[in-house]
């Protein structure tokens, strides 16, 4: 019962009530509210309670978890709203809702069998898409929570930001931005922005998850500004999915993005950089020795094996991969807060036109972090047993490219009644974006489900 009644206390009480009532009168109350529910339950009486002001006084008193937020953060009272109209929820925030929409959506649940750098038969332990998603958000709120920003946002941009990826990571990528060049190419961050704009389908006014604009630019500015003042893209041209989304619904790519967006960039970083050192430890890809030299990584060893002499290799992993962690969060928030007290801002305008990426890491820490990076490239993500099995996946996916393009191939209905006589039909250029839209959505077990399917022979991505 005491479980019971934490659970709805609440609900039952108003602050007021809670503030006046010791511990013991606040049980009490809870006691016989939550008894009186369970009474109404039982003689079925509460599907017919009609809300009255008491009922409406509970919901105007529960917490947003917004209170004390900077004057900088994203404040969902000031949401710039969605691309359509909705009402307003009682209960939740924009950017709550958005996250619960994420979590609900069904490029969520994919994650689970998306490659994040191993293929998902190659080990339980190894981490998916799905995974290194949850880090990311536990990592941005912790961030968020430092800054005094909106930790809701941030948790929803982490969730996010990998849906628009591949079957077989990276690999897919590449492969079928190479396919698709013809066409615009393919650009996982892009097709993030597909998939909660158009690809999900779930409601019945509209396509998409219909989310707020906040989350929206964050999660297609996941790597910063995309274009300078000028209108030419940065780096690289912008891709055409968010060309063409941005005409619709301006998402201000030359600016920068709000701190909750940078707190869930930064934490993506500070994720991989981790998680993918233990992944590679344990498929043996290189040993504990190996990582002395690396700078951050070579302190962490030494000072867990002279505190702990006989610690097997295993907790010597998670020692350091966790002290690696705090040591980059605990970087990332003496910077960003010498940062903002340079800048000095008053809303989060002032981020977005500060000109500078905001969470950031220190000098120091950059140079450690690139250095991890470099050693990760070249001992995993090049390492010759990783990239036989690259080669590989990338030919399932030509394969499969190819196969649904020409026709040859059935796709569910969903794309077409009769994907054959649709395919025929449609301008080479629709036809290409929706086959990659097909294939993007698939995790790495349909991936090969479907090529064993269609072709005599699939490689076995071990």
């Amino acid at each position: 019962m005491a479980i019971c009644v934490l659970a709805v206390v609440n609900l039952c009480l108003p602050r007021s009530v809670i503030k006046q009532q010791g511990h013991e009168g606040l049980f009490n109350s809870a006691h016989d509210c939550a008894m009186k529910q369970l009474q109404q339950r039982r003689a079925g009486k509460e599907a017919d309670h009609v809300p009255d002001n008491h009922d409406q006084d509970r919901i105007d008193d529960i917490s947003f978890g917004r209170d004390g937020l900077a004057d900088f953060a994203t404040h969902g009272n000031q949401s710039r709203g969605r691309l359509f109209s909705e009402p307003a929820s009682p209960t939740r925030t924009p950017y709550q809702r958005d996250r619960d929409r994420i979590i609900h959506s069904t490029a969520f649940r994919r994650l689970k069998h998306k490659t994040q750098v191993f293929v998902y038969h190659e080990g339980d332990h190894y981490r998916t898409r799905l995974t290194h998603s949850i880090e990311v958000a536990q990592i941005a709120r912790s961030l968020a929570r430092a800054f005094r920003v909106d930790e809701d946002l941030a948790e929803a941009l982490a969730l996010s930001h990998d849906f628009g990826h591949t079957p077989f990571g990276h690999t897919g990528e590449d492969a079928l931005d190479e396919l698709m060049a013809e066409w615009g190419g393919f650009d996982h961050n892009a097709q993030s922005l597909r998939i909660v704009t158009k690809l999900e389908r779930r409601y019945a006014e509209f396509d998409g998850l219909n989310l707020s604009w906040e989350t929206l630019e964050g999660l297609v500015k996941h790597n910063g500004p995309l274009v300078d003042a000028t209108g030419e893209g940065i780096g690289s041209p912008v891709p055409q999915p968010i060309l063409e989304f941005n005409a619709l619904y301006d998402l201000e790519l030359a600016s920068h993005s709000s701190l909750e967006a940078q707190c869930a960039a930064i934490a993506d970083d500070i994720a991989y950089n981790a998680h993918d050192l233990d992944d590679g430890l344990r498929a043996g890809l290189f040993q504990l020795d190996d990582l002395a030299e690396i700078p951050l990584v070579g302190d962490m060893l030494r000072a867990v094996r002279q505190r702990y002499p006989h610690l097997d290799a295993s907790r010597t992993t998670h020692e350091i991969v966790r002290r690696q962690i705090t040591a980059m969060v605990e970087d990332v928030i003496t910077e960003t807060h010498r940062r903002l007290d340079r800048l000095d801002p008053q809303s989060v305008e002032d981020i977005r036109a500060a000109g500078i990426t905001i969470v950031s890491f220190s000098g120091e820490m950059a140079r450690a972090e690139k250095a991890i990076k470099a050693f990760l490239y070249s001992h995993m993500y090049r390492a010759p047993t990783v990239m036989e099995v690259r080669v590989q996946a990338a030919q399932v996916v030509r394969d499969l490219f190819k196969a649904y393009f020409s026709g040859d191939a059935q796709m569910p209905n969903e794309w077409g009644i009769d994907w054959r006589t649709t395919a025929s039909r449609l301008e080479e250029p629709k036809r290409a974006r929706l086959v990659a839209d097909f294939l993007a959505g698939m995790t790495d077990r349909y991936a090969i489900s479907e090529h064993q399917r269609l072709f005599d022979e699939t490689p076995d991505l071990r």
